[in-house]
């Protein structure tokens, strides 16, 4: 509440105390509010809360700029906004990777499985071996080596049950299954379980972090469409993302998204489409 009020007063400051030589094209003006919504005024009192921004926010500016673009006197600031907008956004992506890699199997928990796999594997020819032998030995009239192979058999029976019953533990204790069926929201980022009620789920969707992000994808989408036909401004030099990498479509570029959803490179679908349902 406190940093709500703090960044509500220096908005508010910073409006009246913006001087009237002050112009919206002035390097110090936050473009991304000229435009839009600033990403820092999204996330307010959330684990991703940004600050205050660092640019000026004035409400008298952006109604000149906005006033400006009706008239056709356009600056381009759209192509700086998606340019805000694609950091914070690969950033989320950065941090929705690493959720999900911890949610995968350990090496040790895969050496474990690949050798239970192994081990069930070998018993079970084994016991197709054995149960051939037992049947030649009984059509030969060795009843006493036959009972005795067949003896041999229950316990391989009984130790591949054995190690069947400890690789299904284990699945059920590691992976994403062992972390109460987790799985990663590839909107936001922010885990959620499969066990989870519909109002605890709805809850999230609708959680102001998870809207601040599915704010950001829809807009860059929305930016994408209106600017995928457009040269941007002289100044500005070609369209690339914050780290040079990918313009509108590339491989890293503004074009990975659809509609707020996020296409898993795992092959499921995301969280994007849903707003308080179960998936």
């Amino acid at each position: 509440m406190a940093s709500e009020q703090r960044r509500l007063l220096e908005q508010l400051m910073g409006t009246s105390r913006t001087p009237s030589s002050t112009k919206y094209t002035d390097p110090t003006v936050c473009r991304s509010y000229l435009v839009g919504t600033c990403p820092h005024d999204l996330f307010t009192n959330t684990k991703q809360d940004l600050g205050a921004c660092p640019k000026l926010h004035s409400e008298p500016l952006k109604s000149e700029y906005e006033a400006d673009k009706a008239n056709g006197k356009d600056p381009g600031y759209e192509w700086d906004y998606a340019r805000d907008l694609q950091k914070y956004v690969d950033d989320c992506n950065r941090r929705i990777d690493a959720a999900q890699r911890r949610l995968e199997k350990t090496p040790e928990e895969i050496m474990k499985t690949n050798a239970l796999l192994k081990n069930i594997r070998e018993l079970t020819e084994s016991i197709q071996i054995g149960l051939v032998e037992v049947e030649t030995l009984g059509s030969l009239g060795s009843v006493g080596l036959a009972l005795e192979e067949y003896c041999k058999i229950n316990k391989m029976k009984f130790e591949k049950d054995e190690k069947e019953r400890e690789l299904k533990s284990l699945s059920d204790t590691s992976g994403p299954s062992g972390h109460q069926k987790l799985q990663v929201c590839d909107v936001c980022g922010a885990y959620l379980s499969r066990l989870d009620n519909d109002r605890r789920l709805a809850d999230h969707f609708y959680g102001k972090m998870h809207l601040g992000y599915a704010q950001m994808r829809n807009k860059l989408k929305e930016l994408q469409e209106i600017m995928g036909s457009r040269r941007p401004p002289q100044s500005e030099g070609p369209a690339r993302g914050p780290s040079g990498e990918g313009g509108w479509g590339g491989d890293r570029g503004y074009g990975d998204y659809n509609g707020g959803e996020r296409r898993d490179r795992r092959g499921g679908r995301g969280y994007g489409g849903r707003r308080g349902g179960r998936w």
